[in-house]
């Protein structure tokens, strides 16, 4: 499981000129999920999310995570965070989990943010063309990955 998060102002995704999910101040999350993903990196990554001190204190420091920060989620699956470009011109997105596991995976990890960490947490749609818009704050964009986890 890979997430970019990108600490935002505010953010916003529409579908076919429908907004989806907004949120004030708080993380996108570019949600990348590969086929050997489980619940268990479904918990690690969103431990990770919810307690990454990425927010100053008083001091200017980044001492607060955002559950003490108080911000909002605005959740994005992105298949193409598995981009395989080693070769040619065309990504191969063969490490990318199909659909059919993606999605109860990106439903969870969501989930996950919500009941365990009181997050609100925002969406887009799962497969959809989408137009995500935000107003970077920092900017702050770190990675997070199941992978890395020991």
């Amino acid at each position: 499981m890979r997430v970019v998060i990108q600490r935002s102002k505010q953010a916003s995704v529409t579908v076919d000129g429908q907004v989806t999910g907004a949120i004030d101040s708080g993380y996108v999350l570019l949600v990348g999920l590969t086929h050997e993903d489980t619940l268990e990196d479904v918990r690690y990554v969103a431990k990770k999310v919810a307690e990454l001190r990425l927010w100053e204190d008083e001091e200017g420091k980044m001492n607060h995570s955002i559950v003490e920060h108080g911000g909002e989620i605005l959740s994005v699956s992105q298949f193409t965070l598995y981009a395989d470009t080693r070769k040619g011109r065309r990504p191969s997105f063969i490490e990318a989990a199909r659909p059919e596991k993606a999605l109860p995976l990106w439903e969870a990890f969501n989930e996950e943010l919500k009941s365990t960490y009181g997050l609100k947490v925002e969406t887009g749609v799962f497969g959809a063309m989408m137009d995500v818009s935000l107003v970077n704050d920092g900017p702050v964009t770190i990675i997070v990955e199941s992978k890395a986890k020991e």
